[in-house]
């Protein structure tokens, strides 16, 4: 996850963050609509009741978690860790061992992107975009579209909001118009906290590096307490 400027978070979102956030990945990390049945990461659209709609996500200050990072179309699955400590922020997919390696970071007010591995990938800088931070992610995150209460099928089922956020260009009105989908992301989110992230697919330019442009991220644990975030020793420190 990181295309040398152009990979952002969510978000998402995004994650992130580049973040919106989700593709196919086994069925253990599949997600339900409380009146239907979703399988392997799909949904279904259901009709339901009417219900006031919550508040969007809103990644935390401080924060730990893990999981994994899953790259379908590729059949790689490989560990994941995502850390907040003082509004900086670090997710790490993979490692050495592993045919995924990457780290994305919002350190100082910058964002940085640095792919250690990847299929393919022969260059390996650290990308560093300036003027971003935990603030502007949020700002990001308010703009999110809500798509519903679902559940997400683990050893413990997990009830979530899901939400979609999405950049096009150009920023067209409605009409026939060419316009691209540059980044597009769905979050789920904590029903009772949308400061706990569980699940996050990024689609889209951001993830040039990916045959099928999807990547997923799914938490198995998500703490609201400091995190560990260390800046890579071959990325610029800000100015």
């Amino acid at each position: 996850m990181g295309q040398n400027g152009t990979r952002l978070m969510a978000v998402s979102a995004a994650l992130a963050g580049a973040l919106a956030l989700v593709p196919a990945a086994p069925s253990a990390a599949g997600a339900d609509h409380r009146t239907g049945t979703a399988l392997s990461f799909g949904t279904v659209a259901t009709p339901q009741a009417p219900s006031p709609t919550p508040p969007p996500p809103r990644l935390p200050r401080d924060f730990r978690g893990k999981g994994k990072w899953i790259v379908r179309d590729l059949d790689i699955t490989v560990p994941f860790t995502w850390e907040g400590r003082n509004g900086n922020s670090q997710m790490t997919a993979g490692g050495p061992q592993y045919p995924i390696w990457f780290t994305n970071l919002i350190y100082h007010d910058t964002l940085y992107t640095l792919t250690y591995k990847w299929p393919g990938l022969y260059e390996h800088p650290c990308s560093r975009i300036p003027g971003f931070n935990l603030k502007a992610l949020n700002q990001g995150f308010e703009k999110a579209r809500f798509v519903g209460r679902e559940t997400l099928r683990r050893t413990t089922p997990r009830y979530v909001n899901h939400w979609r956020v999405g950049v096009v260009l150009p920023e067209l009105p409605p009409g026939n118009h060419p316009r691209l989908p540059l980044a597009l992301g769905d979050i789920y989110v904590d029903e009772n906290n949308r400061g706990t992230f569980w699940q996050v697919l990024q689609f889209g330019v951001q993830n040039l590096y990916d045959p099928e442009l999807d990547e997923w991220l799914v938490m198995d644990t998500f703490e609201h307490r400091p995190g560990i975030v260390t800046l890579p020793q071959r990325c610029a420190p800000p100015h």
